[in-house]
C-alpha cells in the first residue's frame, strides 16, 4: 500500500526534529562527544595505562556515546532527506522528469518520516533506559574518579602531564594508520560525469574505506588535542592551538562528516525504496533522492582531495607511509557522529 500522507507537503521546508537548543538534547550531544574524546585518549595512551582497565572503560564509553547520539543522528538524517526532497522538487520545475518527481515526492517524504520517526522513538526510549541504568552511573563514577586519581596499574608515565607525552608511540601509530588509510582512498576523476551511474555504484562500494579514514582522522585530531592540554597540573583548560595544521585537520574532518552523512542518507533512501507495494512514483522519487545524496558524497570526496593536496598534507607526512601496527580499528561502536 502507498505510504501514509499524514505529513507536511514536501513543498514546505521541513521543521527540524532535532532541536539542539533543547537543553536535554544539547546535554546528551555534549556527553556523547566527550565520551568519544576520552575513548580516543585512552586508546592513544593505552601503553601507559592498565590495559584491562582501559579496554573496559573504552567499551563503556563507546556504548555511552553510541546510545546517547543515535537519536540525534536519526533526526538529523530525516531533516537532511526532507530538505533534499524540498530542494529537488522546488528547484528546477521544468527539468526532465520533474512532474513524476513531484508526484512521488510527498509520499516518499511521508514514508521516510514514518520509518525514521519510528527508529528515532526507539532510540529515545533506549537512551532513557540507558540514562537510568547502573552501567551509566558506573561510567559516570569512573570518569569522575579519573579526573582526580590516576588509573589503577598505570605505568609511571601516566602521571606526567599530557604535554610530556608528545612522543607517544601510540599517537604516532594512529598517524601512520591514517596515512595508510588515506593512501587507499579512490578519489573521483577530475573529468567524471556527474550523472554517471557507474561512478555512483563504485562510490558506494568505497564507503567503508572512506568511513575508516573519517574515524582515523577523528582519532588523530583528538590525540593531538590531548597533547595540547596545559602542562601545569590544575591549570585552567585552554582551547587547543589553532595553527594552520589544526585548521586543515578540522576542515578535513568536517568534509568527511559531510561524506558520511550523505552516504548514510543515500543508503536510507535506497532501503526505503525497497519497501513492498509502494507506488512507482514514490520509488522514482526515492531513486532521485538516492542519486542526489550520492552526488553530495562525491562532491565531498572531491573537496577532501583538494585538502589532501594542501602543502604538508593532513598528517605532515607522505600519504603513502607504511608501517601501521596493531589490529585495532575504529568502528561505529567507538562513537557515532
Amino acid at each position: 500500500m502507498p505510504a501514509a500522507e499524514h505529513t507536511a507537503p514536501v513543498g514546505e521546508p521541513p521543521t527540524s526534529l532535532t532541536d539542539r537548543a533543547d537543553p536535554v538534547s544539547e546535554a546528551a550531544h555534549r556527553i556523547a562527544a566527550a565520551a568519544r574524546r576520552l575513548d580516543v585518549a585512552l586508546d592513544a595512551h593505552r601503553p601507559l595505562l592498565g590495559a584491562e582497565w582501559a579496554d573496559h572503560l573504552r567499551a563503556d564509553l563507546g556504548w555511552l556515546a553510541t546510545t546517547l547520539s543515535y537519536e540525534y543522528v536519526l533526526g538529523a538524517r530525516l531533516d537532511r532527506l526532507l530538505a533534499a526532497l524540498h530542494r529537488l522538487t522546488d528547484g528546477e520545475p521544468r527539468a526532465r522528469g520533474a512532474g513524476a518527481l513531484a508526484a512521488g515526492a510527498a509520499r516518499a517524504g511521508a514514508l521516510l518520516e514514518r520509518r525514521l520517526t519510528l527508529a528515532r522513538t526507539k532510540a529515545h526510549s533506549t537512551a532513557l533506559r540507558a540514562a537510568g541504568s547502573a552501567r551509566f552511573h558506573a561510567v559516570a563514577d569512573a570518569v569522575a574518579v579519573l579526573a582526580s586519581e590516576p588509573p589503577p596499574d598505570s605505568a609511571p608515565g601516566a602521571h606526567l602531564p599530557a604535554s610530556a607525552l608528545s612522543t607517544s608511540p601510540a599517537v604516532e601509530d594512529v598517524r601512520r594508520r591514517l596515512c595508510v588509510s588515506l593512501a587507499s582512498l579512490a578519489f573521483p576523476e577530475a573529468g567524471a560525469q556527474r550523472s554517471s551511474a557507474g561512478s555512483l555504484v563504485g562510490g558506494a562500494e568505497q564507503d567503508a574505506a572512506w568511513e575508516r579514514a573519517r574515524l582515523l582522522l577523528r582519532a588523530h585530531r583528538y590525540a593531538r588535542e590531548v597533547l595540547a592540554e596545559p602542562a601545569r597540573a590544575g591549570a585552567a583548560r585552554e582551547a587547543p592551538p589553532t595553527g594552520p595544521g589544526d585548521d586543515l585537520l578540522r576542515d578535513a574532518s568536517r568534509v568527511l562528516d559531510r561524506h558520511h552523512e550523505a552516504s548514510e542518507a543515500a543508503a536510507c533512501a535506497a532501503e526505503a525504496a525497497e519497501t513492498p507495494r509502494i507506488a512507482p512514483a514514490t520509488a522514482y522519487a526515492l531513486g532521485v533522492l538516492h542519486a542526489d545524496q550520492r552526488h553530495e558524497a562525491t562532491a565531498a570526496r572531491r573537496a577532501f582531495a583538494r585538502l589532501c593536496a594542501a602543502p604538508g598534507g593532513l598528517t605532515g607526512a607522505s600519504q603513502g607511509a607504511s608501517g601501521a601496527s596493531g589490529d585495532h580499528t575504529w568502528d561505529e561502536d567507538d562513537g557515532c557522529v
